[in-house]
């Protein structure tokens, strides 16, 4: 998110994290402080291949919560933010059963896994993957589980059943434009998901 009175109204909600991305190269990258920062939700610094030292950076001046890994990090890059006290949460693209097994060398290293549609890019595609695939993970840490979901999702998410799934990603489907969230569409969702 990249707006003060966005973000402010978005935490209203009861969000449990809210997303900050340092990614360059993406739409909604935040290229400055905003002028509110969240306080009772975590904020989700989120980053691609990236730098440690510019992670750390970042981590440091926004004060994050959690460190989002959402390109190709290694299990050794990992554990050394995880060295520096970081809390995080590792993003795997999804496509196939086969995509799974890449978890387990990151088991003990991360919080939370994101599971996520595999597109050519880092995410951000708008599509969702088979969530059938995720009962061939056996994994221990707990996932969210992101990647298309939209306002008619909140169904499809109810009756989804994994003894890990920690929570959901709402992401694409829930803005008015990248970085800018549609609070009023989020309220409808989280509404329609406590049913």
């Amino acid at each position: 998110m990249t707006q003060a009175d966005n973000i402010r109204e978005t935490e209203e909600l009861g969000v449990d994290l809210i997303g900050l991305n340092f990614y360059p190269k993406s739409p909604r990258c935040l290229c400055q402080m905003p002028g509110y920062l969240p306080r009772k939700a975590r904020r989700v610094g989120v980053f691609v291949n990236q730098p440690k030292e510019e992670v750390i950076t970042y981590a440091d001046r926004f004060a994050l919560d959690y460190l989002q890994l959402h390109g190709t990090e290694s299990p050794g890059y990992c554990r050394t933010l995880q060295s520096h006290g970081f809390r995080l949460i590792k993003a795997f693209a999804i496509a196939q059963a086969k995509d799974l097994p890449a978890t387990q060398a990151y088991e003990g290293l991360c919080d939370y896994f994101l599971f996520d549609t595999k597109t050519p890019k880092y995410g951000g595609s708008g599509e969702q993957f088979d969530w059938t695939l995720l009962r061939h993970y056996h994994g221990q840490t707990p996932f969210l589980l992101g990647g298309g979901i939209n306002a008619y999702s909140a169904k499809a998410i109810r009756a989804f059943r994994h003894p890990r799934l920690a929570g959901v990603d709402l992401n694409s489907r829930f803005e008015l434009s990248p970085g800018v969230k549609d609070v009023e569409r989020l309220r409808q969702f989280l509404q329609e998901l406590e049913k």
